[in-house]
């Protein structure tokens, strides 16, 4: 039930209790009023028919004019008790009529001047109000039917419950002003109490009342914007403690003491490979054991870590702590790089060993061989060419290592100006002695729009002569191509050739250094592994692109862009 029909309905109590408490008393009160009044209106006309009963004036006949004059039945009474008058009694049924020296009101009258009773007459049969005071020449006796007073008293008791029912009406409306005055206030108030309560802190009361009223729609108003600030405080500190999270390289995870994951930072969804929006059972989380075992002792109030875990692809280090209001935090970290890194190191250091440790013995051996005094001059100038060769080789990889530290290191950047391609080939065509040596065909595609590149012209002389290079390398017999053409936003420069071509497992992996197909016959055709690296790091100065296609048996093509030079190296 609402305020407003709680307020008028106790109003409304209050008023009809009021109401029937003073009907109740007045009905009472009247009742006794009305007899009285009565009373004494039949004893003044008692006391002016004692005044007109003179001796020697017929007692019947002043009755009779009386009785017709006050509308009330008049009894004239001799001293005997006899009566000799009355207004509803001539001749013989007068002189039947009892005695009345024993009526109460004849005895009080004669004992103190008035007397009055109420009784029923023997000789009517109804209820009557009897007056009668004391006369000279006995007693005159007034007298009414009690029904004539109550028809009296009932229509004072209407004109009350009227006068209540119209008080009861006019109370009703007021009461319902006054609970709506009251409670309008005390509604809005709560309105506005339910929107701060479901996050609108944006309403305010708009209430200005005096009094208590007025004093809780100010302490309101000044509650909403309390919420609101520390609200916006709160959001902000949020925001920060997400940034901050997000922007680490650990992977953090809340767990609520309920097993709901409360929180997880984008470094943890990508690690796990989660995409379920917060909050959601801890189901959702990978069913690796470990993690499971370390989470449910974290939550039973042991702390984990650091475990090294795999999740997919990566390696990642976990750590778990429990929270004191129950809970725990996961701090995931990500291993794969510096495992990655660990890996190449030790190709790179294992590679170069290798590398280096064929010519360093083919040297060895031969140096010592030459410092026997009998190995035959033919055999010496056999072994010094053999020594030679494969310190050149080992110069070679000591320059390829030299290049692509500077390239990886920053030490060198590349100096783009306008080149074209084909004049670039004819004045480096010397160094391309060794595809006519092997007795290939080298082709030239070079679309007339595609001609000019954007770049460094000594890196992209490199570029071409490591791919061409490796394409003789890795051909038999057949062509070698060397072509461009404009495509968006740029110029694509390409190297085919007919040669063995890349198994599909191995493409993705033909730029890292020393990575090779084929080990074995990469070594015999004097190749270090590195130059595809080299490309690669080159090309990705000039904010390029570059990628390979191959088929067994079908040949390769490295594929390189050059973007222009006013274009995004993304477009």
């Amino acid at each position: 039930m609402r305020l407003t029909q709680r307020l008028l309905l106790q109003t409304l109590a209050i008023v009809v209790v009021l109401i029937a408490s003073v009907v109740l008393i007045i009905d009472n009160r009247l009742h006794k009023q009305i007899v009285a009044e009565t009373t004494l209106a039949l004893a003044r006309e008692a006391r002016l028919v004692s005044a007109q009963w003179q001796p020697g004036t017929d007692p019947d006949k002043l009755a009779d004019v009386s009785g017709t004059a006050t509308g009330h039945r008049v009894t004239l009474i001799s001293p005997e008790g006899v009566v000799i008058g009355d207004t509803d009694f001539d001749g013989p049924s007068l002189s039947r009529l009892q005695n009345h020296s024993t009526r109460p009101e004849v005895i009080g009258a004669r004992a103190h001047g008035v007397g009055s009773s109420v009784r029923v007459s023997p000789s009517t049969g109804e209820e009557q109000l009897y007056v009668a005071v004391a006369a000279p020449l006995g007693v005159a006796r007034v007298s009414v039917t009690t029904k004539a007073v109550e028809e009296i008293f009932d229509a004072a008791r209407r004109d009350v419950l009227i006068a209540g029912f119209l008080t009861l009406l006019l109370a009703t409306a007021l009461s319902a002003l006054f609970a709506r005055a009251v409670s309008r206030p005390i509604v809005d108030l709560r309105d506005v109490a339910r929107s701060l309560a479901a996050g609108n802190l944006a309403a305010r009361p708009a209430l200005a009342a005096p009094g208590e009223v007025g004093d809780l729609a100010d302490a309101l108003h000044r509650l909403g914007e309390q919420l609101g600030s520390r609200l916006l405080a709160l959001e902000a500190e949020q925001s920060r403690l997400s940034t901050l999270v997000n922007s680490l390289n650990e992977g953090v995870i809340a767990i609520g003491a309920d097993q709901q994951v409360t929180q997880i930072s984008a470094p943890a969804r990508e690690m796990l490979a989660i995409r379920q929006p917060t909050p959601f059972p801890l189901d959702f989380l990978p069913r690796d054991p470990a993690i499971r075992q370390a989470i449910a002792d974290a939550l039973a109030g042991d702390g984990t870590g650091p475990v090294e875990i795999a999740s997919g692809a990566r390696t990642l280090s976990l750590n778990v702590r429990p929270l004191r209001q129950g809970g725990a935090v996961v701090a995931l970290f990500d291993l794969t790089p510096a495992k990655q890194l660990e890996n190449v190191r030790r190709d790179f250091v294992a590679n170069v060993s290798h590398e280096l440790r064929t010519p360093l013995t083919v040297i060895g051996g031969f140096a010592e061989t030459l410092a026997d005094p009998n190995v035959p001059p033919e055999k010496s100038a056999e072994f010094a060419r053999s020594i030679l060769a494969h310190a050149r080789r080992m110069q070679r990889l000591v320059d390829d290592l030299l290049d692509l530290s500077r390239i990886e290191s920053g030490g060198w950047s590349p100096k783009p100006e306008r080149v074209g391609i084909t004049a670039l080939l004819n004045d480096a065509g010397h160094s391309f002695a060794a595809v006519r040596e092997k007795g290939l065909e080298l082709r030239i595609d070079i679309e007339p729009n595609g001609d000019f590149v954007w770049a460094d012209r000594t890196a992209l002389s490199q570029i071409i002569f490591n791919l061409v290079e490796n394409a003789v390398r890795h051909t038999s017999s057949g062509a070698i191509t060397v072509g461009s053409r404009r495509v968006d936003k740029g110029v694509e420069l390409f190297v085919s050739d007919t040669g063995s071509g890349i198994a599909p497992e191995h493409l993705p992996r033909i730029f890292e250094r020393f990575y090779r197909a084929d080990t074995g016959r990469t070594r015999e055709t004097g190749g270090t592994g590195l130059g595809l690296a080299i490309v690669k790091h080159l090309v990705d100065a000039h904010g390029g692109r570059i990628s390979a296609s191959s088929a067994t048996g079908e040949g390769t093509t490295i594929h390189i862009f050059f973007p222009n030079p006013d274009a995004s190296p993304d477009s």
